[in-house]
């Protein structure tokens, strides 16, 4: 499966595709951070970065766009312009038909490291092991969409197989008065 990741802001936003499935070792195909002019208007800015989500898209092919959930923060402005970026990744991912999935902050930190408390410096540390780095991506808006990825694969993956299970289940029962042929 090949996650891109995204850690959604509007001055920076990071990218990351991974490689993998759950029990195999997990491969970084890109990392990156697409940057917007401060001094932009919104509009613009939101225009630039639909512009380079879709470039990514289109270059690295994922199967499945994860997404840090927006949670609320006392900056009201940050909190917009997230939410803002985070739409935009939605959309484009939505227009080329790529399942969009949804992950919380401590989500990923706990499915990275151990502990949904960890600070940046452990995710950071965490992702450069597990994808076998010989440096830690930086900035941290990298890393995060790098363990983005790496969360959706182990956590999305184990509900991938346990959705499956249960149509299977649920496809080999038979209706109430059906006539079996044994």
């Amino acid at each position: 499966m090949r996650v891109l990741g995204i850690d959604p802001g509007l001055t920076r936003c990071g990218v990351g595709v991974v490689d993998g499935t759950v029990g195999r070792p997990l491969t970084m195909v890109h990392v990156g951070v697409f940057r917007t002019p401060a001094d932009l208007d919104t509009a613009r800015r939101l225009h630039q970065l639909e512009q380079q989500v879709e470039a990514s898209v289109l270059a690295h092919r994922p199967d499945v766009v994860a997404v840090e959930r927006v949670f609320a923060q006392h900056n009201v402005r940050t909190v917009m312009g997230t939410a803002q970026a985070s739409g935009i990744a939605m959309l484009v991912a939505a227009r080329h038909g790529i399942p969009v999935h949804l992950h919380t902050p401590s989500e990923v930190k706990a499915s990275v490291t151990g502990s949904g408390r960890a600070d940046k410096a452990q995710v950071t540390q965490m992702v450069t092991r597990l994808l076998r780095l010989t440096e830690a991506p930086k900035p941290a808006d990298a890393a995060d969409a790098l363990a983005l990825a790496i969360c959706h694969i182990w956590r999305g993956g184990a509900m991938n197989r346990l959705e499956a299970a249960v149509a299977a289940a649920a496809g080999t029962r038979r209706a109430p008065g059906a006539v079996g042929t044994r």
